[in-house]
């Protein structure tokens, strides 16, 4: 009797040590060498614990077991997540299961061209290209033209978004933002459309060296809007020329037609030039109230603005021809 008192107590013991082991490996943190290292999840559980394991992972056994007991081991989401090296058990599992994902950031440059655009963001290494060419990104976005119809900002990301979801939020942001400020529009202004405001709004952010004249410079353009004089703006004319452009803009270059020569035509262009910032969409829908119908820049970033050709010229003549 006394010999199976004591193996029971004995028994009794070792299971309660046992039962120690276990409640201190779920209580205590499972990867104290892997504080702030990125893992990037797999769909699998078999593989992500090989991963957890190359990251230090204290008894996967016995994660392993937690996982399929709590039900978590179908639920398991592919991403990057970023580890915490206190972290428990059941916390390294609802990471694993919903916790935030590691975000990249790309960003858009105002003023840039779709192409340029393009090229970044399917030169990322966070982003997986899908898209086999422009016209297969154009009938993702239901467009006629990828020209300006991307919002230039900073977007944030998971791993292995696509390019064809990059493409999506931007020309969203961009369009969310359009509907928005349409209506708030000022009165009686020269554009039918916010398409209309997009295309003048990307001519105003290649034309604006200083954000504080971009209210400026559109004011300008309004007015020749308005009186149904052409835009003759340079940015246009070297967008309408593409490869043909060397750098340096000629007299023949002004005078030779194309879709975009705001020289030759006298309306705006028949798409955007680049991508237009908020900013330039805001300068755009609310102008300033000047007489300006030109300007010209002075070299340092800023512009004369002129009310009459004649002023205009003798601006021309100084800070051009330096006369």
């Amino acid at each position: 009797m006394k010999w199976t008192l004591a193996i029971g107590a004995g028994l009794l013991l070792g299971v309660a040590v046992v039962l120690a082991v276990i409640k201190g490996m779920f209580d205590h943190p499972l990867l104290p060498r892997a504080d702030q290292q990125v893992l990037a999840v797999a769909p699998s559980v078999a593989e992500t614990l090989q991963r957890l394991e190359a990251h230090g992972l204290k008894a996967p056994w016995l994660f392993k077991v937690y996982l399929w007991w709590a039900g978590l081991d179908r639920r398991i989401q592919a991403g990057e997540v970023r580890l915490n090296a206190h972290w428990n058990m059941a916390q390294l599992a609802q990471a694993l299961v919903s916790g935030p994902r590691v975000q990249y950031a790309i960003t858009l440059i105002p003023g840039t061209t779709f192409d340029e655009a393009w090229q970044k963001i399917r030169n990322h290494p966070k982003i997986k290209v899908t898209l086999a060419d422009k016209v297969e990104a154009r009938r993702r976005l239901q467009v006629k033209a990828l020209e300006g119809q991307l919002l230039p900002e900073t977007y944030f990301f998971p791993a292995n978004t696509t390019d064809a979801q990059l493409l999506r939020m931007a020309h969203r942001a961009l369009w969310d933002y359009l509907q928005q400020a349409w209506p708030k529009r000022a009165p009686e202004l020269p554009l039918k459309t916010p398409y209309e405001a997009l295309i003048l709004a990307s001519i105003v952010e290649k034309e604006t060296g200083r954000a504080e004249e971009r209210a400026l410079i559109a004011g300008v353009f309004i007015n020749r809007l308005r009186k149904g004089m052409r835009l003759q703006s340079d940015p246009t004319t070297i967008y309408g020329l593409g490869e043909a452009f060397d750098g340096n803009l000629t007299r023949a270059h002004l005078r030779q037609y194309t879709p975009y020569n705001t020289y030759r035509i006298k309306r705006l262009p028949p798409t955007p030039i680049a991508l237009a910032s908020r900013q330039s969409i805001d300068a755009v829908l609310h102008p300033a109230a000047t007489r300006a119908l030109y300007f010209v820049a002075k070299g340092d970033g800023s512009h004369h603005f002129s009310a009459t050709l004649a002023e205009h010229n003798r601006a021309v003549r100084r800070y051009q021809k330096g006369q």
